[in-house]
Parts: C-alpha cells; structure tokens; sequence
C-alpha cells in the first residue's frame, strides 16, 4: 500500500522549506526551457521565498530522486529493484492549475506516474525512435522541428486525464505533453524511473570479464591506432573476444549478473 504521508501538503513542505539540493531541483514552464539555478538561488543556496514566487506564476517545481532523502521512498525503489532488477529513481513534479512544465518530448525508460494531488492530462503519442536509450535516441539529441506541428496535425494516440490515486503505465519512447487542465487545482505526481534492463547491459558484462585476460589488458601501440594496421588490430580483437565468450560458463556467471541487476543503483537523471 502507497504510503499515505506522501501528500501533496507533504511534498510542499519539502519543495518550499529551502532544504531541497539544489542540483535536484528543475524550474520550467512551457514553452519556455528549464530555469537557470541562479533564477531560485541566493548566495548559493536554494532561496525557499523564490522558489514558492517561481510557482506562483506557473512555474512547475520537479524534485529529483526522492529515493535518496524520503526512507519510505528509498525503501520502495528498493523493492522495485529487488523484485525486477531495474534500477530506478523518484522524482516529484508540482504543476500549478492551468499550466504545464514540460512540452512534447519522450523518454528513455519506462515510467510509473502517480498522481497524488489534483488531474494531470496526459496527450500520448506513438514512439517517434524505436526503443530509446539514454546513449541512443534521446529526444533532445535527435529532435527535429517538424515533430511538433506533425503530433499536433495527427492527434494524439490517447489521451488520459489522470487523477489522485490513480496511475498511468508510461512505456519508454512514448511521446507525452503532460498538462494541467483544470484552471482550480494544482497537480503534484511522481514519476517511477524505471531503468530497464536490456541485451547490451547482459553484453556489456559479458565483455568486462575479459579484464581478467592479460591479452586484453596489452597495449596498442601508438602507430597501430593511426597507421594502416589499425584494422588488423580490430581484428585480432574481435577473434580474443570470440574465443572470450566462447570460453565462459553462463552458468557459472547468471549468479553475479543477477546480483548486480538487484545492487547497482544507476540514480541518473
């Protein structure tokens, strides 16, 4: 059962006291971008006066990673984490009635959103890059300016008016325009990061064994990387990682990857 201290009173108190990190602060209103830092600090500190001023005139407030400061919070991720194997992390948005924080854009993981206060409307939209990663398809590193007005034209997919207590699954890739329709409450939701697992996480381990194989571990040469040779080099590398991977127990290595789906936190943002 969600923890029923988690309340929109709650995350007010901890948004406005001055005692939030300011790196795990974000400051927007569409259509504009995110706000410097220097918009809600004071002699380096997070100025609680400003930032509630910044809020009064539409401004969303995110508060990243709760996880790290709210137990509660620390000891569900945890959970997520031990049940899946999928790292994740909490953020916290706080929209006042009738505005919006962020415009159309995708993410690079699954989201869990919670709405704990008011309605947030969700417009969504089929996945403009199959399957984004953090390193691959990002929306801001491949946006395009036609993308908009093309949604916009079309129509959303669905969209969905999501309300306090309710919860919206959002897959990874899925554009989303999130909003606060209604002009007489505000809207305070979480979103669960939740980062999945893929192939090229198992790859990826299966190739940091071949640390423990000296012949990894040899130099190249300066004029083997930026001489001619350099392809004969690739493919001696290519033949050393062949033999590496045919040479492991899978068996004997499911144990410690499983392990370390459950231990290795990844609390990006």
């Amino acid at each position: 059962m969600f923890d029923e201290t988690v309340t929109e009173a709650f995350l007010g108190d901890y948004a406005f006291a001055g005692c939030v990190p300011a790196p795990e602060i974000a400051v927007m209103k569409a259509p504009g971008p995110s706000l410097n830092q220097n918009s809600y600090l004071t002699d380096g500190r997070v100025d609680a006066a400003r930032l509630r001023e910044l809020y009064g005139t539409g401004h969303t407030i995110r508060l990243g990673n709760l996880q790290r400061v709210i137990p509660y919070m620390a000891a569900l991720s945890q959970g997520i984490q031990q049940e899946t194997g999928f790292s994740n992390y909490v953020h916290a948005f706080l929209t006042p009635a009738g505005e919006q924080g962020l415009r159309h854009h995708w993410d690079q993981q699954l989201a869990v959103i919670v709405q704990i206060a008011g309605t947030k409307r969700w417009p969504l939209w089929r996945p403009a890059v199959e399957a984004p990663m953090r390193e691959y398809g990002e929306s801001w590193r491949v946006w395009q300016p036609q993308y908009v007005p093309a949604w916009e034209a079309a129509g959303p997919e669905v969209v969905i008016d999501l309300r306090a207590g309710q919860s919206l699954l959002l897959p990874r890739g899925w554009v989303h325009n999130p909003h606060v329709p209604d002009e007489t409450g505000n809207s305070v939701h979480l979103t669960f990061a939740i980062r999945e697992r893929t192939l090229l996480w198992l790859a990826e381990k299966l190739v940091a064994e071949a640390i423990k194989n000296p012949a990894f571990r040899r130099v190249i040469l300066p004029g083997d990387i930026t001489g001619p040779t350099l392809t004969d080099q690739l493919s001696e590398a290519r033949q050393a990682l062949h033999q590496h991977l045919d040479k492991l127990n899978l068996d004997d290595l499911a144990p410690a990857l499983r392990e370390a789906a459950r231990s290795e936190l990844e609390y990006t943002t």
